[in-house]
């Protein structure tokens, strides 16, 4: 069977996009001879459409778009379609709604396979809205039997994970039906299709390679995923999809980060498979891709961002041409009397390299009002955090004032370290509608920094060598208030990530314990400022936002 995998970038709610889209793919997959295409999980109404599932009237528009698609197929010779998306719930009671896989042949809907296994970790809360199937059965596409499954369904193999989140394996009970019905079904190859919305995070890709390679030998079947690509919100969708034989072996594979079609047979007899990116190359492009997508989806197009002549802004700025376009991008230099010439200059220095507009809007004279109307209230105090926030938040001001006047969105700078301790100002540079590099920590902002000048100088080399610093007094670096960043973001990673405590942290890392804690008790200090930051655009495993849930008001020992 010649099989389309449909890799596409659909946006919440947009059915009328989404649905014109699916049939441009289709068609451009019936050009190529394609019996069977597959689209990804929810691709009708997007993923994750949240609490849009709680008005009915979303759902009824989805049943219309899927009733839309499958009129395609009516004409004479038209591929099979399988997309993703929501369903009235077919029981009395439970939740109202399912996540369904569809298969659309000859003008109807010939099959139903209804998503079994509702993450509720992390970032997914798919127990929240969706009914759980209890059963589920094999499919018949073009005449030949095929295993469809939904994201989830395939990540609960007991042979490859250390421990199961579900008591059943979706993919193992549909197996079992064909060895039970082996005489007439194992004539054709082994199929298994599972249509993802699987976000992005470091090393998913290879994991998720990896565990579909276990499935294919395990169950001697070809496995094919079509994975969601774009960004919608802070989640990023890689794409990926794959085509694997019953060796593991990748005999098909879609784009990293971008809308894709690919044609392959199954059984396989010629492999297409890409190279997959690397490391560092797949956080550079998940960060352009979300960015690109969280501006244009939320309808603008032009974005702002406040150069310091420091590497976090360099870097933001350097992600936003790639994403937007170097005439969609504005520089705001916004220098204060502490702002030292070599920043200024490096900071436009970037900006000639992007080739974007760049704005100087000197601080110093607001700076100066500013005290002198508190003046009375602040008298007999020293110099000390109130003066370097006020500086921070007349920034944020002057930005916010630049993109009510043109419509620019904000970007705010601040890395994962910085937001991890509490090293930012509310109503300041925490300022902006998103935070680009907010899952970044600092030493991977170096990394990035060198790879958005793999082809030439872009950040200028003076901004990535001189030591860190907010510029918001005399002499300030970011050592005066933080551990040097290699000994702070591997104790960040361990807290903030992967939960260890503060005795197992300084052990396995030989560090101070008592400085750990200071760590720790800034981290836990902190939450009241994460809670009120700009969504942040997901690349770890643990992200701050919706997939990290602590409350504020806590009493905590570290």
């Amino acid at each position: 069977m010649k099989i389309a995998l449909a890799q596409i970038n659909p946006t919440v709610g947009d059915f009328t996009g989404n649905t014109k889209k699916i049939l441009e793919f289709a068609a451009r997959a019936e050009e190529q001879g394609a019996e069977l295409v597959v689209f990804p999980e929810l691709s009708v109404c997007g993923y994750p459409p949240a609490d849009f599932l709680e008005k009915n009237a979303f759902v009824e528009r989805a049943v219309q778009a899927v009733h839309e698609i499958a009129t395609w197929t009516s004409a004479a010779g038209r591929p099979a379609l399988l997309v993703g998306s929501v369903m009235h719930a077919a029981s009395q009671v439970g939740k109202r709604v399912s996540n369904v896989a569809v298969l659309l042949s000859e003008g109807k809907t010939s099959f139903v396979q209804q998503k079994m296994l509702l993450p509720f970790y992390d970032v997914f809360d798919e127990q929240r809205y969706f009914e759980p199937a209890t059963s589920q059965s094999l499919a018949t596409v073009a005449g030949q039997p095929v295993a469809i499954t939904i994201c989830e369904d395939a990540w609960n193999d007991k042979d490859f994970w250390p421990r199961q989140l579900y008591p059943v394996d979706p993919v193992n009970a549909l197996m079992q039906q064909w060895q039970a019905d082996a005489t007439r079904l194992d004539q054709y190859p082994r199929l298994i299709l599972n249509i993802s919305a699987s976000p992005f995070c470091e090393g998913k890709p290879a994991v998720r390679q990896r565990m579909l390679a276990a499935i294919a030998q395990r169950h001697r079947a070809f496995v094919l995923l079509v994975n969601q690509v774009g960004g919608n919100d802070g989640l990023v969708f890689d794409g990926s999809s794959l085509l694997l034989d019953p060796s593991g072996k990748v005999v098909a594979r879609a784009a990293c980060f971008a809308e894709d079609l690919v044609i392959t047979d199954v059984p396989a007899t010629v492999e297409v498979a890409r190279d997959p990116c690397d490391e560092i190359a797949e956080v550079w492009q998940a960060l352009v891709l979300g960015t690109r997508d969280y501006v244009r989806k939320c309808g603008f197009s032009k974005v702002l961002v406040g150069l310091s002549g420091g590497i976090d802004s360099a870097l933001v700025a350097a992600v936003a041409v790639e994403a937007l376009g170097a005439e969609n991008v504005i520089g705001i230099g916004m220098p204060s009397e502490y702002s030292s010439l070599g920043s200024i200059e490096d900071a436009r220095k970037l900006a000639r390299n992007l080739g974007v507009r760049f704005e100087l809007l000197p601080i110093h004279d607001i700076f100066g009002q500013f005290q002198k109307v508190l003046e009375p209230l602040f008298a007999g105090t020293a110099f000390g955090l109130a003066e370097e926030n006020l500086q921070s938040r007349i920034r944020g001001t002057l930005l916010m004032a630049v993109s009510n006047k043109f419509g620019a969105l904000v970007l705010t700078t601040g890395n994962k370290s910085e937001m991890s301790v509490g090293y930012c100002t509310l109503y300041g540079d925490m300022v902006g509608a998103l935070a680009v590099i907010g899952d970044v920590y600092k030493t991977r902002v170096y990394q990035l920094a060198h790879y958005a000048n793999r082809s030439g100088e872009v950040i200028p080399q003076n901004t990535i060598e001189k030591p860190p610093s907010a510029e918001l007094r005399p002499g300030q670096q970011d050592t005066d208030s933080l551990p040097p960043y290699e000994v702070l973001d591997p104790i960040l990673v361990a807290y903030v990530e992967k939960f260890c405590s503060a005795e197992q942290i300084a052990r396995e890392q030989n560090v101070d314990p008592a400085l750990v804690r200071s760590v720790l008790k800034l981290v836990e200090q902190s939450e009241y400022k994460r809670q009120q930051a700009a969504p942040v655009l997901k690349v770890t495993q643990k992200s701050f936002g919706t997939g990290r849930r602590f409350p504020i008001a806590v009493k905590v020992q570290v």
